[in-house]
């Protein structure tokens, strides 16, 4: 019984199992959920001082694009979907296309203000950058002037 669970979970680990059976359905399963994170409804509550109560109202807002957010989305655990699918040649384009439209839809947020940008910093350290800047440095930088004749007083 137990080299059965093995044996398949090694089969689900390797991508011939899982939820996508091709990279189309995934790009398309993709697709939806951004449409999801673009549409989603929220109820506000704000009190209005004009009328003396609180007032809710249902708003369109959007989200960002994450790869756990698919995830949840899809019902299934990140993990699962990364041993599923990540090593599997077939499905790696749509992986890299779905990271990349991650940053790039964070970045857009954080650009056009939909996103605080004191939370840049945290979000962008998920695709490699830093707010860090390199406080040892030393020594004096070359200024190099041309032209010596163009310059005037």
């Amino acid at each position: 019984l137990l080299s059965f669970y093995y044996a398949r979970r090694q089969v689900n680990n390797m991508g011939s199992t899982g939820k996508f059976k091709s990279a189309k359905q995934l790009a398309e399963a993709w697709d939806e959920y951004k449409n999801y994170c673009d549409n989603r409804k929220v109820l506000t509550h704000e009190f209005s001082a004009k009328n003396s109560e609180y007032v809710t109202a249902e708003l369109t807002r959007r989200v960002t694009y994450t790869i756990k957010g698919f995830c949840v989305w899809c019902g299934m655990t990140e993990q699962n979907f990364y041993a599923t699918y990540a090593h599997n040649p077939k499905f790696e384009p749509v992986i890299a296309r779905m990271k990349e439209e991650c940053e790039v839809d964070a970045r857009e947020k954080f650009e056009l203000g939909d996103l605080d940008p004191r939370l840049a910093g945290l979000w962008m350290s998920n695709y490699g950058y830093s707010t860090k800047t390199d406080q040892n440095l030393t020594g004096a930088v070359p200024v190099i002037i041309s032209g010596e004749d163009d310059l005037r007083d």
